[in-house]
């Protein structure tokens, strides 16, 4: 989609500006109800994101990690699910991205292979608060003439929790035939056992609610911190709705509204935060 100057500028003056209706969504939580972590401290808020980075490169061509590590840390994020990472590509010029913004967030990085690329590695990266227990690179089923996809998984113990949490994610098949994100859906379904942990799966699934990959995730009980699926792409006017933060099934806590936040420069896909409270 092409824009004027005017537009653009237009757009680029209302960072930050909120796509919800505050009123409606403030009092939005999604119940849900198994095991939670046990603390003496009280419920713990989390705010978690989503941001397709676009390998780095900003609307306006340029390449800035700066800039990106400025907006995660505007959101005050605890956990990051960041999609198009590029790792010592020559299209980065060499840069660990990962690596670069875990140093510029304050945040522990990991990083997951999708594929090789142009002399370096592209894939996903999460950037968490606390020190990471675990994590796993999840391969996801791709067809010959398609790219590679994969999923990040980390599991975490918060600041005076007692138990851990599992936080995923992942960046799904961007062709228009849907049959490899569909069985990158069940593929993750299948490996994500709700009942291990209460689990967040978040990122890129260029997927829209009523395409058959989502309808699977929602038949199988989970559920979105959006219940009115705001749009997330393109940064500049976003029109659909393909970014996802989302809850697994049987598990205590609360995921509250997300926001979709406006930021047309650092990439083109739009930041999605999301308020996470368990007990």
């Amino acid at each position: 989609m092409m824009y004027s100057e005017d537009q653009f500028m237009t757009d680029r003056n209302q960072k930050w500006v909120r796509h919800f209706a505050a009123g409606t969504l403030a009092g939005l939580t999604l119940h849900l109800s198994c095991t939670a972590p046990s603390t003496d401290h009280g419920p713990k808020d989390l705010v978690v994101l989503s941001y397709n980075i676009h390998h780095g490169q900003g609307t306006d061509g340029v390449f800035d990690l700066e800039r990106i590590a400025e907006v995660i840390n505007e959101t005050g994020a605890d956990l990051v699910a960041l999609q198009e990472v590029d790792v010592r590509t020559g299209r980065a010029s060499g840069v660990d991205q990962a690596s670069e913004l875990g140093r510029l967030t304050g945040m522990v990085p990991v990083f997951g292979e999708a594929m090789p690329y142009d002399g370096g590695s592209y894939g996903e990266a999460i950037l968490s608060r606390w020190p990471i227990a675990e994590s796993q690179v999840i391969p996801l089923p791709a067809s010959p003439s398609h790219e590679p996809r994969a999923a990040v998984s980390i599991t975490v113990i918060p600041k005076d929790w007692e138990s851990p949490i599992r936080f995923v994610g992942t960046h799904l098949d961007n062709s228009e035939d849907p049959a490899d994100r569909t069985s990158q859906v069940v593929e993750l379904l299948s490996r994500l056992n709700p009942l291990e942990l209460p689990t967040l799966l978040v990122g890129d699934f260029n997927s829209q609610p009523n395409s058959v990959p989502m309808q699977l995730i929602f038949q199988a009980g989970w559920t979105s911190a959006d219940p009115l699926w705001i749009p997330t792409y393109p940064s500049i006017s976003p029109e659909i709705k393909i970014d996802w933060i989302l809850q697994s099934p049987g598990c205590a806590g609360q995921v509250t509204a997300g926001e979709v936040l406006i930021e047309p420069l650092a990439s083109d896909h739009c930041p999605y935060q999301a308020r996470w409270t368990l007990p």
